[in-house]
């Protein structure tokens, strides 16, 4: 099943390469991604699937188009090309860093140091976050921290690792230890954003920007979470790290409805016309798989995580993939970028696409994805 899912999604990337040209796609509607001129956050993403591409079926085409998307993001980062928030590792580990970890490209690492020391200049010592969105001293976003930062941490840390330079990693600690203490509840569940007085760094309050209110539970959130929290343990082997993210496995795997793909909110009320975000349930896959390798081998809860993430990927295969439809752009359809403010509430999202894919390679030939060499 795995391997038929992966040729399928290379055979659609074949594709898109002539569909998209120069341009990254984004969100879809209508079942067509919109495209952009590098320009949105989520742009590494198309660079990441190129790579995958390249690794499984070493055709050159995959190689070339994906090589050209590093010289765009080269370009966007010597033009400071919307780079004033926090994705950054999003950006750039997807591209450049894995151009340097598969070729062993010289100006793809200079690029990805680069690209490190942009997203540092997040960094809030008083209040010991990277600051999510807006300028420094924001009313509103000054003191902000989301979820989602957990997957940028990783270019810090592998900044620290080639270049030496303690900054990067202590950083990348001080920001994960906040999540863990601030974004993780008590019941394991999680919130996707938390709110700091910028100056003194005092705790004001969590809430939400994408789920259905400020104390429900985002699924996308939760498995950024499960899969930030195991990247920062591959890198520290703090164990707090690693029992953050199998808290939080263990409450989103516990919660998968009948055909395993998760709804947008683990606290939205289930209607027939309830969103589901089988993003969310492809990164979860992809993180959990990320958590099994750093469990023993006699952890009680292997078999549990082990059964949730087969359960989770033929959910995506079987009942979301687009493997029947030869022409369609993306690889899972019923994702969702925003229920909560009405944008691409049910559509193909890159990101889903990418971890959908990363998922499938993990369990077919034991990728890792780029977040570390």
């Amino acid at each position: 099943m795995w391997k038929a899912a992966i040729e399928d999604a290379v055979n659609k990337t074949r594709a898109n390469i002539d569909r998209f040209g120069d341009l990254f796609p984004h969100v879809s509607e209508n079942d067509n991604y919109h495209l952009n001129a590098n320009t949105d956050w989520t742009d590494g993403f198309w660079s990441g699937i190129l790579w995958l591409c390249y690794e499984y079926s070493r055709d050159e085409r995959f190689q070339v188009a994906a090589r050209k998307s590093v010289d765009s993001f080269r370009e966007r980062l010597d033009t400071n090309t919307q780079l004033d928030h926090h994705d950054i590792g999003f950006l750039y580990s997807l591209s450049a860093k894995a151009q340097w970890m598969i070729e062993q490209d010289d100006s793809a690492r200079a690029l990805t140091v680069a690209a490190a020391e942009v997203l540092m200049k997040r960094w809030r010592p008083k209040a010991q976050i990277l600051q999510a969105w807006g300028p420094e001293g924001h009313e509103l976003n000054g003191g902000r921290i989301i979820i989602d930062c957990l997957m940028n941490l990783p270019l810090l840390y592998w900044a620290h690792k080639v270049t030496g330079d303690q900054s990067y990693y202590d950083v990348a600690v001080a920001h994960a230890d906040k999540s863990r203490r601030f974004l993780v509840r008590g019941d394991d569940s999680s919130y996707h954003t938390f709110y700091f007085d910028p100056n003194t760094g005092n705790a004001i309050r969590g809430g939400t920007h994408q789920g259905f209110e400020d104390g429900s539970t985002w699924t996308r959130g939760q498995a950024w979470g499960i899969y930030g929290f195991a990247l920062s343990y591959h890198y520290t082997k703090d164990p707090l790290y690693l029992e953050t993210s199998l808290r939080l496995a263990r409450y989103f795997l516990e919660r998968l409805p009948e055909d395993n793909v998760v709804y947008w909110d683990f606290n939205a009320p289930i209607t027939v016309d309830t969103k589901r975000d089988s993003s969310a349930s492809a990164i979860t896959a992809c993180g959990v798989l990320e958590l099994l390798k750093h469990l023993p081998a006699d952890h009680p809860d292997r078999e549990f995580l082990k059964k949730g993430v087969e359960r989770t990927m033929q959910g995506l295969v079987e009942h979301y993939s687009t493997m029947k439809k030869a022409d369609a752009q993306g690889f899972i359809e019923r994702g969702s970028y925003s229920v909560r403010g009405g944008n691409a509430p049910d559509d193909f999202m890159i990101w889903g696409d990418y971890y959908y894919l990363e998922a499938l390679m993990r369990l077919e030939n034991n990728h890792k994805g780029y977040w570390y060499e």
